[in-house]
Order: structure tokens, then sequence, then C-alpha cells
């Protein structure tokens, strides 16, 4: 059997890192990078990217050298994605902030609306039904991290905690602020609009929720579904979770509407868990009548609807039988 020899170089100065010698043809782009680090152990895999060209893409972790288009001496470019942080951990710390946060709000404690309102109640029912929905949202996303989604990639970089932790940290200390505030006032139509902007919210979070245990169920026992605010494949660097990935392997299947009636909008959309989502902060923001509610579902809607387009070229550009009536998140439009 013949061998491969491995040079990996930095993709920036082309500085030679690392020569393999007798690389097993059938070794991975993930074998490498644990070869790589013995070298080097202050880059363990999840923080390196290893490319054929110095500004090509990088490889997949399941890329088998031999398939690559190299010769038997095959020279890697390396670049350092920075230190990494697990998805979990981003994702509970992104979701356990904002419900602290609005409680703060939410029992007015001291030096937010002045002496004479610290530990006040309101007197507006809204305001305590908006608490229970926004709590419920995320103690629903803390357990669905937990328990459901699974994430065919382990880590993200470090940096971006702080970014996704500012956008949902802030507006939710944003929103809490007004609709807690002692000089809130109820929605305009009263009690009928508080009904009917509950039934969405509470229909939403069925269907979002539905639709994240169908992708889970999309594959056989053992193995990895997606997670919510993720898409199939990558993004440039930002290394986003596969959909429906089992371990060691990158196989995907089309999800189909199953026997609950929530998940028969994938008949109409590609990314029934984001229309269900913004649906969600829809009626929140019919519930409590508030600007900042408003815009952050409009910024909510943006991304996922840049997630869900992504996603949905995915799909077609995977299988040529995707069903030709889907849309990416809106039915019909968009």
């Amino acid at each position: 059997m013949k061998h491969y020899e491995v040079e990996i170089l930095d993709a920036k100065t082309r500085e030679k890192l690392c020569f393999l010698d007798k690389v097993e043809p059938q070794a991975t782009i993930a074998e490498i990078k644990n070869l790589f680090t013995k070298t080097h152990p202050q880059w363990y895999p999840a923080r390196q990217s290893l490319r054929l060209d110095p500004k090509g893409k990088s490889l997949k972790d399941e890329d088998v050298l031999q398939k690559l288009p190299v010769g038997t001496t095959a020279t890697l470019y390396f670049r350092d994605l920075g230190a990494q942080i697990s998805w979990v951990t981003v994702f509970l710390t992104e979701y356990a902030g904002p419900l602290f946060i609005y409680l703060l709000f939410y029992f007015r404690v001291p030096f937010i609306y002045g002496h004479k309102y610290d530990f006040t109640s309101s007197r507006h029912t809204v305001v305590h039904l908006a608490c229970i929905c926004h709590s419920f949202h995320y103690v629903k996303r803390l357990l669905e991290t937990l328990f459901v989604h699974r994430f065919s990639h382990g880590t993200m970089p470090l940096r971006n905690i702080f970014k996704n932790c500012t956008y949902y940290w802030g507006f939710a200390a944003w929103m809490a602020y007004y609709i807690n505030h002692p000089l809130y006032t109820p929605p305009t139509y009263g009690a009928q609009q508080v009904k009917l902007a509950l039934a969405i919210f509470v229909i939403c979070q069925l269907g979002n929720f539905s639709i994240h245990m169908a992708l889970r169920d999309l594959r056989p026992a053992g193995e990895w579904p997606a997670g919510d605010w993720e898409w199939l494949g990558q993004v440039g660097e930002s290394h986003l979770p596969l959909l429906s990935c089992p371990p060691g392997s990158k196989t995907r299947k089309i999800p189909y509407p199953t026997k609950n009636p929530f998940t028969w909008l994938f008949l109409l959309v590609s990314c029934p868990n984001y229309t269900y989502e913004v649906g969600s902060w829809i009626g929140f923001a019919i519930m409590t009548q508030c600007l900042p509610v408003a815009l952050f579902s409009l910024v909510g809607f943006t991304q996922m609807t840049i997630w869900a387009k992504g996603k949905h070229r995915s799909y077609l550009k995977e299988f040529r039988d995707y069903p030709p009536l889907r849309m990416p998140i809106v039915p019909f439009l968009l």
C-alpha cells in the first residue's frame, strides 16, 4: 500500500508547520488534525482549518485523503480559527441570560424604576401574562438545547458568544424595561387583543417544538438531528451545525410532514421552525404592543430569512426530487 506524505503550511506566512510521513490513504482530515495536534498541542482539532488552497474553503473532517485532488505528497494549509467553545454552552448562556434579565425587571428590583417602585407589582394582567410567555419561551429553549438538539460541529469561536449574548441579553433588557415599567399602558383593544395574541404565541410555540421533534426523529436512533437556529451546510467559517447528521456520517434526508398537524407546514416551507419562531414573537409583540418587541421580531425575521434561504438552496442543490412548492420561510412568498 502506497502511503502519503502530508506537508502542513501556515496559510498566511507559508511557513512549514508540520510534515507527516507514512499517512494512510484512507486517513480523514479529522485524523490528520489529530496528528497535527501532537506536534502543536496549542492548536486542538476544533480550532484547526485545513484547506487545499490558502484562500480556499475548509476541508470537511470526513474528507478522505486519497479522494482529494492531491498527489502522494499533499500540501495542506492551516488556519487558526481561534479559541473554541461548545455550542451547548453558547446556547445555554444565550438563553439563560434573557430569562434572568427579564425577571429582574418584572420583579422591579431596586435601581431600575426608582425607589418607590422597588419590588412592586403591575396592576395589568397582560404584564404578568407576558412574563409567563417570555419565561416559557426561554425555558423551552434551554430544555431543547439539553434534550432535543444535537450539533454536528461541537464548537464555535469563543468570540461569537459575546456577540450573541449582546443581541439576546440586550433586547431582553430593552423589551422588559418597557413592558414592566410602572407607566406601561395595556394594548389598545384590551383583552380581545391579548387573547388573540396569546393564541398565536401558544400555537407557534407548539409548532416550533413539533418541528424540532420531527427533525430529531428524522434519523434512526443514535443519529444526530439539527438544532434550532442552524442550517444545512456551512457559511464561510461560521461552522453552523449540519442538519440531521449522524456521527461519522453526513447523510441527509428531506424532512416531510408527520401525523402531527403542526408539521404539515413542511408542505409549504423548508424551515417551518423559523416560521413558527417568528410567529411566536409576532404574537408577543401584538400582546404587549411594545416597539422593542416588534423590532426584535423584525431583526429575528431578517436573520432567519437569511438562514432559511441558505438551507433552502442547500436542499435544492442536494436533492433533485425536493418538493417544488416549498418556499424558504413564508408560504408562497419568501
